[in-house]
């Protein structure tokens, strides 16, 4: 049975998609690895293939779905296990490297950082940026980290934000945490700022954790009605 976009009208079609395409990835009714097919959807949903299109690259950009070459769009796997390293390995990393590093700030770092946050907040009070919420929030800690003079774990942090960040953003978009998240930014340059080293590493820590324990309670839930179903 074919089904009747709803009307509503303060949404785009391609907004409206989204939702229903996200809900079903996270609910477990799209399963991991499972095509994307725009024709089928389109269909289905009583679309263009326009507006398919737009809300799987959003949802990319969500890190729901990756587009491989001769296969398409497929709903990707979110692993528990993987996200507990990512976030554990940041959390023994980042606040060490934040500790080093703001004895060393320059006025320059800290204005760089600042201009990093005023366009991560607001990006994040829009819905159509989300895919620069995770590199700018990497861009904005990484500023912070420019004093440790350590380029080798610099490499290391880059390389755990890009394999979080579709957790990270999951994590602000679903979990509510971007108005958390946005305050523990400003406190965290200010206490850079101040040069606060023991209290900025101290904030991180908890940052990092809590960012951590909100993502896995998401996958927790969706994992659980998925295995309901």
């Amino acid at each position: 049975m074919t089904r009747q976009m709803p009307q509503i009208v303060h949404k785009t079609r391609t907004q409206v998609v989204v939702e229903i395409l996200r809900e079903r990835i996270l609910s477990g009714q799209i399963h991991a690895g499972e095509p994307l097919r725009q024709s089928s959807l389109a269909h289905e949903l009583d679309v263009s293939r326009i507006p398919i299109r737009e809300a799987l690259l959003q949802l990319e950009a969500e890190g729901l779905v990756k587009f491989e070459a001769h296969k398409g769009a497929t709903a990707t796997e979110l692993s528990l296990t993987q996200m507990d390293e990512l976030f554990e390995l940041r959390g023994l990393i980042e606040p060490t490297l934040l500790r080093r590093s703001v004895p060393n700030l320059t006025a320059e770092h800290l204005a760089t950082a600042a201009d990093y946050l005023e366009q991560l907040g607001h990006a994040l009070q829009q819905d159509n940026t989300i895919d620069s919420w995770s590199e700018l929030n990497g861009l904005f800690h990484l500023s912070l980290y420019a004093g440790a003079d350590r380029p080798h774990t610099l490499d290391m942090v880059r390389g755990l934000n890009t394999n979080s960040d579709r957790y990270i953003r999951l994590q602000l978009l679903l979990a509510g945490g971007r108005p958390k998240a946005d305050q523990e930014h400003r406190q965290l340059l200010e206490r850079c700022q101040a040069g606060d080293a023991d209290g900025a590493a101290e904030l991180l820590q908890h940052h990092i954790q809590s960012a951590g324990i909100s993502a896995k309670n998401l996958i927790e839930a969706q994992m659980l009605r998925s295995h309901s179903k």
